[in-house]
């Protein structure tokens, strides 16, 4: 059992809810739209799949604690709480309800997503949902993976989106943005072929682009086929722990092209440059960043403008 705290101030773009676990461990989660599209077309909910993370990446602020997997009830208490002011009776007839594991934690962590995933269907009568999983790919997670594959093809054969974040093309700042064992290129590719199903999703490569951070197409190349992979180009959120790290992003609101984009796209990739309204930024609904660790931060970043309020 989650207990709901404190939710930031009504916006027409997002709103975080900030809870706590039955034994006090703080999480968040996320509803989202994007405008001009109005909810009844496209409603994104983010939840947490652990209390913290233990990963650590140079650009998020979630893992500056761990207290373990958040367990099933708890997983889909997040969603219940931003479905039933909206669908009481469960019903959902939005045309695309996106439910992405991508909030707080590594979800390869925690087994219980694997049961999240099998009982939503069942849970929730919404024709138009699409789970979304966002993994490093982690090296001790593969059964999770392996059980993955088989809940996809039977129960989201055409209607699931799966995501590898990178965030680079060179191995040894990969390894320094994402500081634990995980999968090479290689196995990656391997299980992502495993993976897709034609006429279902690609498989999405996530590159949260700092400056400097290579991203090479003839990389890309050599591993991921552009028929059953794409690449999605993402700002560097303005995070205390990109701060700290010296990060800047490589892409930003006001330009309108990248030659290094260009060149994925010259490669063959499906490119998708996901660059959301800053006003983002100002909610705190951004991948990575924890309001709590803000309110505690010595160093204030930009952005987190919106009021928590009690709930």
């Amino acid at each position: 059992m989650i207990h709901l705290k404190k939710k930031t101030a009504e916006s027409e773009i997002a709103v975080v809810y900030v809870a706590e676990s039955a034994e006090g461990h703080p999480l968040e989660f996320v509803e989202s739209v994007q405008p001009p599209i109005p909810q009844e077309e496209k409603w994104v909910l983010i939840i947490s799949t652990l209390y913290g993370c233990p990963v650590h990446c140079r650009f998020c602020d979630a893992g500056h604690f761990y207290r373990g997997p958040v367990p099933l009830e708890d997983l889909l208490e997040q969603v219940e709480i931003m479905v039933q002011p909206r669908y009481p009776d469960r019903v959902i007839p939005v045309s695309k309800f996106k439910i992405q594991l991508a909030r707080m934690g590594e979800p390869a962590f925690n087994p219980a997503v694997l049961d999240f995933l099998r009982i939503l269907p069942e849970t929730y009568d919404a024709p138009g949902l699409l789970p979304t999983l966002s993994t490093i790919a982690p090296a001790s997670a593969d059964r999770f993976f392996r059980e993955l594959i088989e809940i996809k093809q039977s129960l989201y054969p055409k209607h699931f989106q799966m995501q590898f974040s990178i965030h680079t093309t060179d191995e040894a700042r990969r390894d320094w943005m994402i500081p634990v064992k995980k999968w090479s290129f290689s196995a990656m590719a391997d299980y992502g072929m495993d993976f897709y199903q034609t006429g279902g999703r690609k498989i999405t490569l996530n590159f949260a682009l700092a400056e400097h951070q290579p991203l090479d197409p003839d990389v890309l190349l050599k591993y991921f086929n552009p028929d059953s992979f794409l690449v999605k180009v993402t700002p560097i959120n303005p995070t205390a722990r990109a701060l700290e790290n010296g990060l800047a992003s490589h892409v930003h609101r006001q330009a309108s092209s990248y030659p290094v984009i260009d060149r994925i796209r010259e490669a063959g990739y499906d490119v998708i440059l996901s660059i959301g309204d800053w006003e983002e930024n100002a909610i705190g609904s951004n991948c990575g960043q924890y309001i709590t660790n803000y309110m505690k931060a010595e160093k204030k970043v930009e952005g987190y403008s919106y009021p928590l309020k009690p709930v």
